[in-house]
């Protein structure tokens, strides 16, 4: 078991985490504090973040705290990741999970609609993939950033329509495998998760006859939750992944098996 511990430990590292205010990121930044790590969550819910990151505090005995962040805004994510490296003494992980859902057909989505959502689930994983890349290889730092995709971009959702999210979750896969080559010689790992249906605050609001369609087709017969990511995020952050890199898991209860 030491030795165990010893390679899935994240104690000595901190985490940055995107959304964690609720959600899949709230459940995996707790987790990541019990395997060891010093928690930095960025959400636009500030309030909420705080709660957070305190509850973590008290629960895991480590350091947390919160900063107001747009990651759609690259001055502000440069600014805040230089401010969460000031106040905890140093970055090492990033898990790269901010995103939003848009279901609506590509006839009826608007142009306005479209961008939101590329700017949230694309642009915003690159513009922090860039700025934690950058921080780690100019403080001569190794680190490991997992950024959230989805089996959207593998499959094609049914019965919703949703093309921005699943355009927008494909590129991130490809965005994840760019910089893990890019970044290979430097020390910085990149990889993704792939989520199927998980059961959060957000698959919580969709329609009930949509969900009960989903549970169908899932070969393990339910939703998933979000403390099953949880083991994949801490391997891919620890020393027991560090000749991983460029890989996209995808964790989805068979779905895209079928």
């Amino acid at each position: 078991m030491e030795f165990l511990e010893k390679l899935f430990s994240l104690k000595g590292k901190t985490a940055v985490v995107t959304g964690g205010a609720q959600g899949i990121g709230k459940v995996v930044s707790s987790y990541l504090a019990g395997a060891g790590a010093d928690i930095v969550i960025f959400d636009l819910q500030l309030e909420a973040a705080e709660n957070v990151a305190e509850e973590i505090t008290k629960e895991r005995n480590v350091r947390a705290c919160a900063f107001y962040c747009d990651v759609t805004n690259p001055d502000m994510v440069d600014k805040t990741i230089a401010e969460a490296a000031q106040k905890m003494g140093g970055l090492d992980i990033l898990f790269n999970n901010a995103g939003i859902c848009q279901h609506k057909s590509a006839l009826e989505v608007t142009s306005e609609e479209w961008l939101k959502v590329i700017n949230v689930n694309l642009n915003g994983v690159f513009y922090m993939a860039r700025a934690f890349g950058k921080y780690l290889i100019e403080n001569g730092r190794k680190g490991s950033i997992i950024n959230t995709a989805s089996m959207s971009g593998t499959i094609v959702n049914i019965p919703q329509e949703q093309a921005s999210y699943n355009s927008s979750k494909a590129a991130v896969k490809h965005l994840t495998k760019s910089l893990a080559v890019e970044w290979s010689k430097k020390g910085v790992r990149v990889n993704s998760i792939s989520p199927g249906y998980i059961k959060t605050e957000m698959t919580g609001t969709v329609r009930q006859d949509w969900q009960n369609f989903w549970t169908g087709l899932i070969p393990f017969g339910r939703m998933g939750l979000p403390e099953e990511l949880a083991g994949a995020v801490i391997y891919l952050a620890s020393d027991a992944s560090t000749y991983t890199s460029g890989c996209d898991m995808i964790i989805d209860g068979c779905f895209t098996s079928i």
